[in-house]
């Protein structure tokens, strides 16, 4: 069964609907608070999805299955440290946010450390974003390259040149509502794109369970042989050295996982802005919440197919099924095992995820390049609709940026030897630089001695020594075997350092005056 006409017609379909419904959803845009903060709000319960939808997207549908395929359930024991980070940050953050009428998450650090350190950690946001949202877009292309190289109307064509054509797609119809509808238009579709991917990958693991010869027996039999049911794994038995470099042990896991969400959940304009738009503290902190609670069980479905796949494909590893990585493995299935029509929509599905995903990022970085590169630098006063029409502008530039930065992954993937998953190298990214920018908000919460200087300094020691402990380039030229970190840990490394080297320099620089 290969990829048909029903599918293709299923899939355009959907694509005209979602830049229809986009910009049917926004209503009328008249100031940067509509276009930023939703107006006078969104409701709560559309606010937890929309988190939901931006932060799992493409990565989640094609990479936790393939995770699960290679490895084990360990992951789940990541999304545990999810949600205790995600309560602190309701606790402790949101207040902080609602203190005043705020675009960015940036702004409190303005306020606290000056227009300097607002740059700064506006800046890197700007750069995680472009990064890993860059691996998000090229994940999307992964199974549009497969269908359409299994369908056989792009014989001539080149992966490369497959994964440009889903990439542009996708970047001009999300582009096309975001530009004109603002965050009410990315929230709504959020909403709409997380039931649609949902929806479709409960229908994959419906038709696995009819087509393995003894359901879920089979499944059991497959994991139970291969130990891949095992969610939690102390890890004890290990060296030093190996253990903090094991990703998926528990305290690894949970401790790295909660202070990861510190940082996404509290520090990440891409997350902090749909909170804001929620309108009220309480509805922020209920969305928030909320959101732990189903990212948990959505982490659980998609790890769940991956162990259906394992048994459904005899265990065989990606090469003897003519597939390049793991990640391959559920584009295979959807394309070659499902019912025309359904192989279409699940691949729309896929392509809610991205377009969710890219939706919130290209608000997000118009929202903070406005407010917190633009408007303190420029040194006209401009009135709502002039920051309107900039913001639009802005928003259009980012979309080419993030088109160029999907493409520079997928033809560094191709051109790669052993690849990671997908999803570990997005989280890999982001967890790189949320480190200092955590440290940073933590600078400024727990302490009211340290002042610019000293939060510019942290900031930048905290960056820079995460060079030498993150598997690297930089580590490959470093004498020696050097300390490596799982990327779990990534963030909570560089946040103490951010906040330590801040403190001690505020010591140091108020007992020499």
């Amino acid at each position: 069964m290969q990829f048909g006409p029903l599918d293709y017609i299923v899939l355009v379909i959907y694509l005209v609907a979602v830049a229809f419904f986009g910009l049917k959803a926004s209503g009328k845009q008249s100031s940067t608070k509509d276009y930023f903060l939703g107006g006078d709000g969104i409701p709560w319960w559309a606010v937890l999805f929309s988190v939901v939808a931006t932060e799992t997207s493409t990565l989640t549908f094609i990479s936790i299955p393939a995770v699960a395929y290679g490895g084990n359930l360990t992951f789940l024991q990541i999304t545990i440290g999810y949600l205790i980070g995600r309560i602190i940050v309701a606790m402790y953050f949101l207040p902080k946010y609602f203190e005043g009428e705020m675009y960015t998450a940036y702004q409190f650090l303005g306020k606290r450390f000056g227009k300097s350190m607002r740059i700064a950690t506006s800046s890197t946001f700007m750069i995680t974003r472009l990064l890993a949202d860059g691996v998000r877009l090229f994940a999307t292309a992964i199974p549009l390259a497969i269908i359409l190289r299994l369908g056989g109307a792009f014989l001539n064509w080149s992966d490369l040149e497959l994964y440009l054509l889903s990439i542009s797609v996708i970047a001009l119809i999300t582009l096309f509502y975001t530009f004109f509808g603002g965050i009410k238009a990315v929230v709504w579709m959020d909403v709409v794109q997380l039931g649609v991917y949902i929806l479709g990958a409960g229908i994959a693991l419906l038709v696995l369970l009819y087509q393995l010869p003894e359901g879920w027996k089979t499944v059991s039999e497959f994991a139970a042989s291969e130990n891949k049911t095992q969610i939690i794994r102390l890890g004890f038995d290990l060296p030093f050295k190996e253990f903090i470099a094991q990703p998926y042990t528990l305290l690894t896991a949970v401790i790295g996982g909660a202070v990861f969400s510190l940082a996404s959940h509290g520090t990440d304009q891409l997350l902090v802005q749909r909170l804001l738009a929620s309108g009220t503290l309480k509805s922020a902190q209920k969305a928030l919440i909320g959101s732990g609670i189903v990212v948990i069980f959505q982490f659980a479905l998609f790890l769940v197919i991956g162990l259906m796949l394992y048994a459904f494909y005899n265990a065989q590893p990606p090469a003897d099924l003519g597939l390049a990585t793991n990640d391959e493995i559920f584009a295979k299935f959807i394309i070659e095992q499902l019912p025309n029509g359904v192989s279409g929509l699940i691949v729309a599905a896929l392509f809610a995820a991205a377009m969710s995903s890219l939706s919130s990022s290209l608000n997000s970085l118009a929202s903070a390049s406005t407010f917190d590169l633009i408007k303190p630098l420029s040194k006209r006063i401009l009135d709502q609709a002039q920051e309107l029409k900039i913001s639009r502008i802005v928003t259009l530039i980012w979309g080419g940026i993030l088109t160029g930065s999907a493409i520079l992954f997928a033809i560094l993937q191709l051109n790669a030897g052993e690849r990671p998953t997908v999803v570990e190298l997005g989280l890999g990214i982001a967890s790189y630089t949320y480190g200092g920018l955590l440290g940073a908000f933590g600078l400024g919460m727990l302490f009211s001695k340290p002042d610019t200087k000293d939060a510019l300094l942290g900031f930048f020691v905290g960056l820079i020594s995460l060079l030498f402990i993150v598997r690297g380039p930089i580590q490959n030229i470093l004498p020696g075997d050097g300390l490596t970190i799982a990327w779990p840990l990534y963030t909570l490394f560089g946040s103490i350092i951010v906040v330590g080297v801040g403190y001690l320099s505020s010591k140091i620089r108020s007992n020499q005056e």
